[in-house]
């Protein structure tokens, strides 16, 4: 114990921990301490720091008295979900959007239950996750240049290459699945987040003059990209800070207000005695009546706590 106060202090001393714009003499040396902590924070140097996600805790079956899964979309446009979609890098201050974090931890291998579908059956291979955000497709004379077995210059691949991604200024929808459950041993309503996807365009149909023949809408239709078990990604996301309008200097992670349910979101389909079907399938083409289903949908989960302790 006495160790390990002393080598803290002798990392306090030194600034390893002083990774802040107010503690640098240059921006190299800047990068250098932030590098320094986040091999302590990641747990590659002896002493780490690294943030612990709060357990859920083990429920059994006979504890749930009640329950019902939803499905919700948080659009990123509102100003109370902003800043899930705020990414940012400078010097002052370093902070990735909600798909960015999700990106960079499927990336590093540190997320793997990635699925492509929202009931976690069809799991999506690591070499194929560049394929939902990517496409690569030649323009049409290089491919008649190639056919007609011509030269093909590095210039030629260049000019007749065209490269479609889509980034985190595109995914402006966020689409999560959660259970609320009363536990029995609590007494209490309870949320528990299972899954979350991000959504942007396809980037399979991103330029082409006849994917409105292909039954595409065009380049505003958006797609979930990939679903990702929840439970697997809180490590990463907690690993990550969200930006606070009215803190720079907050420590709140990305588990942190997901769990806590700091976002708007609107209910687009629901467990129910018809199946996990959509509003919209069973109220087509009427958005008024959708968005007053939804809200029924809700205060129908708020309420159903305080009517269970009613006699």
């Amino acid at each position: 114990m006495k160790y390990l106060i002393v080598c803290l202090s002798v990392l306090i001393s030194t600034g390893a921990f002083a990774q802040n714009v107010l503690n640098s003499k240059s921006p190299e040396e800047l990068r250098k301490m932030r590098q320094e902590k986040y091999d302590i924070v990641n747990g590659t140097d002896t002493i780490s720091t690294a943030p612990t996600i709060l357990p859920y805790g083990y429920i059994e079956d006979k504890d749930i008295l009640w329950s019902k899964v939803v499905w919700e979309i948080i659009d990123l446009n509102e100003k109370l979900n902003q800043p899930y979609y705020y990414s940012h890098d400078e010097i002052t201050a370093t902070y990735l959007s909600l798909y960015d974090a999700l990106f960079e931890g499927i990336n590093s291998g540190k997320i793997t239950e990635v699925y492509d579908d929202d009931n976690f059956t069809a799991k999506i291979a690591p070499e194929n996750i560049q394929s939902k955000i990517q496409a690569v497709r030649e323009s049409d004379w290089l491919r008649d240049k190639r056919d007609a077995g011509e030269e093909i210059t590095e210039q030629d691949v260049l000019e007749g290459t065209d490269n479609f991604k889509t980034d985190t200024k595109s995914v402006k929808l966020i689409k999560i699945k959660g259970m609320w459950y009363v536990d029995r041993r609590l007494g209490q309503m309870k949320y528990r987040l299972l899954g979350i996807a991000p959504m942007g365009p396809d980037p399979q149909v991103l330029g082409l003059t006849d994917a409105t023949m292909l039954g595409y809408e065009g380049d505003d239709e958006l797609i979930d990209l990939f679903w990702i078990f929840y439970p697997d990604a809180r490590e990463v996301l907690s690993s990550y800070t969200v930006f606070n309008p009215k803190n720079g200097s907050s420590s709140i992670t990305y588990d942190d207000v997901l769990n806590a349910r700091r976002f708007s979101s609107i209910i687009y389909r629901s467990q129910s005695e018809y199946g996990d079907g959509e509003i919209s399938n069973y109220i087509p083409g009427d958005a008024k009546s959708q968005l007053e289903e939804s809200i029924r949908i809700k205060n129908e989960i708020l309420q159903k706590e305080n009517n269970m302790w009613n006699y």
